[in-house]
């Protein structure tokens, strides 16, 4: 006689409802990413062109959505900062997922000293925060998307290197891996050849995530006044700016660049982590 395992009634309609939820946020992203890779094309006006005549004009057939403090169309600045709002985190997620995973790849396969060098070091950097390392490296190099960029990269460093170092000490246990030694492969050969291929996913899986906090983190900073120069259109800058606009009655050009942060951060978050659940489900 066999017995049927009875299922949790709740996790049916939660894994049912993560499902449209992800379409939507996948869809959200691909959206986004779209825009900002044609707006050029897509933007109505100049986003830099001053009409203080027309300040703070609510939306019309000329503007769709209306003007900021400075005559500017905010739509244009919306389409065109999407560039510049992704662009960085793009940047942050590329420089820590390539040196976090070069570290966590070294430390995780020679272990020993080099391991415990590695590993304190990444530490030590886990005392800076993000934000605060961000801020000292715009207060000496002044403004810019680059200083921001590579003071979040290092401090994103150490959350791939050790996702990276763990991955790779599972890996090492496996029995592939023993089979490459004894045919003689090197171990620069097993790990870019077989070991990185096989924790390539859940990597590219936590960079995903780590892309909707490198945009809330550079847009913060760009409320700052410390991130893009003060005429770069930028979601953070717009919500910076837009702080006039909100005192004299007219919010819309503030509130704009803040829910497509927030819907953006949402977005790639989601689709984040259901990728690494994904991926975790086949792995063995």
């Amino acid at each position: 006689m066999s017995v049927a395992l009875a299922r949790r009634p709740g996790l049916a309609r939660v894994k049912s409802a993560r499902a449209p939820l992800y379409r939507i946020c996948l869809g959200l992203a691909v959206l986004v990413v779209l825009a900002a890779l044609l707006a050029p094309w897509l933007a109505p006006d100049d986003p830099n062109a001053v009409d203080l005549g027309n300040a703070l004009a609510g939306p019309s057939a000329d503007h769709l959505l209306g003007v900021d403090a400075a005559g500017r169309d905010t739509l244009a600045r919306l389409l065109i900062g999407a560039r510049t709002s992704l662009l960085g985190p793009l940047g942050v997620v590329v420089f820590s997922t390539v040196a976090g995973v070069a570290v966590g790849l070294l430390a995780g396969w020679r272990g020993g000293w080099i391991d415990s060098v590695l590993s304190r070091s990444t530490e030590l950097v886990f005392a800076f925060p993000g934000m605060l390392l961000a801020i000292l490296i715009v207060a000496v190099h002044g403004e810019g998307l680059m200083a921001p960029v590579v003071a979040l990269a290092i401090a994103y460093l150490p959350y791939v290197s050790r996702l990276t170092r763990s991955l790779v000490l599972a890996e090492r246990m496996r029995p592939y891996v023993s089979a490459y030694q004894v045919q003689g492969h090197s171990a620069l050969q097993i790990c870019l050849r077989h070991v990185l291929p096989n924790i390539a996913p859940i990597v590219l899986a936590q960079s995903t995530v780590n892309f909707g906090y490198a945009l809330m983190d550079l847009a913060g900073l760009s409320f700052l006044g410390l991130g893009v120069p003060a005429l770069t259109p930028d979601w953070g800058r717009m919500v910076f700016d837009g702080q006039t606009a909100i005192q004299h009655g007219y919010p819309l050009s503030a509130i704009l660049p803040c829910v497509l942060i927030v819907l953006t951060v949402v977005a790639f978050n989601v689709v984040g982590e259901r990728w690494a659940d994904q991926v975790a489900r086949r792995t063995p």
